[in-house]
């Protein structure tokens, strides 16, 4: 049979290839991955805390398959069908501790299997995870970034409809970051047709809670989707310092005369370069209880007339300068949005049942923030701004062979490895971590 698939090149018949390396895989990386999971508790965690309704007795439990998937989606096999080529993958086995993988058919019964129930499991996942990754360097405040994006749907998905903004059918979830890490804290997936700023206060209300019970003050960025009298109460209530940007319109701009004018005057002897002025007032709009701080900046582009205008509401008392530059601050959330989508299959949102795509979502979550924390933790430090696929080709995809005696195995990775290094650095910087576990 090894005969038959082998094949010569035409190029070189003295070169011959086939599939019967033996005990070989392509992801020995994964190794690392397992490490730093370990360090943090983050199995034994999944283990303690996640399970589905499901009474029977299965040789494939819940936890591992969950560890299976985050697994996967970190070594960016995403579709289900992966599991039936990997299932007898020796890197993945050894991290799992199994003798084989689950099949595709079941992990396809397992995401069945969730529920509601186990989206607030994952909830309370993510916030142990937190306590765990703070006490390795407890941040002096949080920086939430909030926005919605678009997971494109086909077919009659339940919940998907046709969103307006995008002009494209699909789920329109909310997404809440932190603006100076990168993690992921909250995700919510919803109806395609939901404006931005439905239901955004109960969504954040739930984090405001948490990081005012561990005395860390919050400060918060959003688009003017966000742009909402009941959500400027909620941030406020909370002890929220927020910058949200406005739409322009009418009144905004007339109560920016003044400051326009003046950039009229400034540049009519010179029209071609750029320029820029910034401003203040109070504002009371008609849905407003009550008025609040509005800044604004006014620049005249390179080689243009007009004059664009930028409005932003916010309860904080920084120079107008300042809070625009802080507000714009928030574009680092499109490339995190962005890698969350292309790196981690955030939008795999395949099956007919909207819970079921939702449990889906939060399991992406869950690697892509094991990930990011592997990255900004224990990776060298030249390496920790580096995007997902290239730290995969750098550190995840090694080959490897396993070689088995009777009380180990043994990985031998490849030699030519350009990368040694860096892998030797990160498996130090993992032992040396010291995290605080229950």
């Amino acid at each position: 049979m090894d005969i038959l698939n082998t094949l010569s090149l035409k190029s070189n018949r003295q070169i011959k290839i086939n599939f019967d390396g033996g005990d070989l895989s392509s992801d020995a990386g994964l190794l690392l991955i397992k490490e730093f999971a370990a360090k943090i508790g983050f199995s034994k965690l999944v283990k303690k805390k996640f399970k589905t309704n499901d009474k029977s007795v299965r040789f494939h439990k819940d936890n591992e398959n969950l560890m299976q998937m985050i697994y996967q989606v970190i070594s960016a096999y995403f579709e289900d069908d992966c599991a039936d080529e990997l299932t007898l993958d020796p890197v993945f086995n050894a991290i799992l501790e199994k003798d084989r993988l689950a099949s595709q058919p079941t992990l396809s019964r397992f995401f069945n299997r969730m529920d509601e129930g186990t989206l607030l499991q994952f909830d309370d996942i993510d916030k142990s995870l937190r306590d765990i990754i703070y006490s390795i360097k407890y941040p002096e405040h949080m920086l939430l970034d909030l926005d919605s994006t678009l997971f494109g749907t086909y077919g009659n998905q339940e919940g998907e409809g046709f969103n307006f903004h995008y002009q494209a059918h699909g789920y329109h979830p909310l997404l809440c970051y932190d603006g100076l890490t990168g993690d992921l804290l909250k995700a919510e997936l919803r109806d395609g047709t939901l404006h931005c700023s439905n239901d955004a206060d109960k969504f954040m209300e739930p984090l405001f809670q948490e990081y005012m019970e561990r005395g860390i003050k919050t400060y918060l960025r959003g688009d003017s989707g966000f742009s909402s009298p009941r959500l400027y109460k909620t941030w406020e209530r909370n002890g929220c310092s927020y910058a949200i940007r406005l739409k322009q319109n009418s009144s905004l701009t007339a109560l920016a005369s003044d400051k326009d004018e003046d950039l009229y005057k400034a540049t009519r002897e010179e029209q071609i370069s750029y320029a820029v002025t910034y401003g203040e007032f109070m504002y009371q709009a008609g849905s407003w209880e009550y008025p609040r701080r509005v800044v604004f900046k006014i620049e005249k582009p390179y080689g243009q007339l007009t004059h664009m205008y930028t409005f932003i509401v916010t309860n904080m008392d920084m120079e107008p300068y300042q809070i625009i530059r802080f507000y714009c601050g928030r574009g680092k959330m499109e490339n995190f949005i962005k890698e969350g989508k292309n790196g981690f299959d955030f939008a795999a949102v395949s099956s007919h049942s909207k819970v079921v795509n939702a449990n889906r979502m939060r399991i992406h979550m869950l690697a892509y923030n094991l990930f990011n924390w592997f990255r900004r933790l224990v990776l060298p430090p030249d390496m920790r701004k580096q995007q997902v696929d290239t730290i995969r080709l750098k550190l995840m995809k090694i080959a490897a062979r396993a070689v088995r005696s009777a009380r180990y195995i043994t990985f031998k990775l490849c030699s030519s490895c350009p990368y040694k290094k860096e892998f030797y650095k990160t498996l130090e910087n993992i032992q040396q971590l010291t995290v605080q576990l229950e």
